[in-house]
């Protein structure tokens, strides 16, 4: 599957969490035309529903709304079993006070944002009022008692401002479930795996290969964040080894949990069940 220049489209995530399944990831080096489209979760996770773009990174709500035309890539994801550090819920008064409050939402990615719902609802019975703004904490403190920031936009946030009360909504997940939480995914159009299952295969291999060495040789991504978005040595080494990049059974298993949520809570509008391909075959996660 290609577009009419003969050239597959692969997504990429901007953020700096998924960097180090990107940083030695080089397209040009395929035996087959191939394009890196670099945009944040919205529009990758319009791209891969459209088939715009065959293979690459989604949000993995994204994901479970379009599980009927894609395929998760084995052992490749953005997780955390605990603190994720970018998924930062800032706010006025405590996590307790706000069940009923008004909680301004970032427009750029749909995992957390129903992530934070979730946890609203089934952690805490919580019906606070939603609003959709831009990722600017200071105008979104100004119209709500609290704000969600995802990606680098938290980071910052994170480091300058210190009058808000915080809280991790990976850490949050993992005391309320006692799982992992999956916040991104590789995924493949299944009508590209029909296609081009040879260049598809070709390009899951090039992001394993990709993580492995991002995994052992961290020192070029960390300076890069440090370059692109600022912060010290220290923070982006403990940053980047804190996030799980597989998918392994512990975050399959999360990752069911959190789609059986969405769909309790009217999110999605059915059940969502997984399907992991490779090479030789197509596996369903199971519960």
């Amino acid at each position: 599957m290609s577009r009419p220049d003969g050239k597959t489209v692969i997504g990429k995530i901007s953020y700096t969490n998924a960097w180090p399944l990107f940083h030695y990831a080089d397209p040009g080096k395929l035996p087959f035309p191939a394009e890196l489209l670099t945009a944040v979760p919205a529009v990758l996770n319009q791209g891969m529903q459209q088939g715009s773009i065959h293979i690459g990174a989604l949000s993995s709500f994204a994901y479970g709304q379009a599980a009927d035309k894609l395929l998760l890539l084995p052992d490749l994801s953005v997780s955390s079993d605990g603190d994720v550090k970018s998924i930062l819920l800032f706010s006025q008064k405590p996590l307790s006070q706000l069940v009923h409050s008004r909680i301004a939402l970032t427009n750029t990615s749909a995992t957390s944002v129903n992530l934070l719902k979730i946890l609203m609802k089934k952690s805490l019975n919580g019906s606070p009022e939603f609003i959709t703004m831009e990722p600017d904490l200071d105008l979104m403190m100004a119209s709500a008692d609290g704000a969600l920031l995802i990606g680098d936009h938290a980071i910052k946030a994170s480091w300058s401002n210190h009058k808000y009360h915080v809280t991790d909504l990976g850490r949050w997940w993992k005391e309320y479930t006692g799982c992992s939480m999956t916040y991104a995914v590789w995924a493949v159009n299944r009508a590209a795996v029909q296609q081009s299952p040879g260049r598809m295969k070709a390009i899951m291999e090039m992001f394993q290969a990709s993580k492995s060495k991002g995994l052992s040789e961290l020192q070029p991504i960390i300076d890069e964040a440090r370059a692109v978005i600022g912060g010290s040595q220290e923070y982006w080494q403990t940053y980047f080894s804190n996030l799980e990049y597989d998918l392994d059974d512990g975050k399959q298993q999360g990752l069911q949990l959190y789609f059986k949520y969405a769909h309790e809570l009217g999110l999605l509008p059915s059940r969502v069940y997984p399907e992991i391909w490779n090479d030789k075959f197509v596996v369903q996660v199971k519960e």
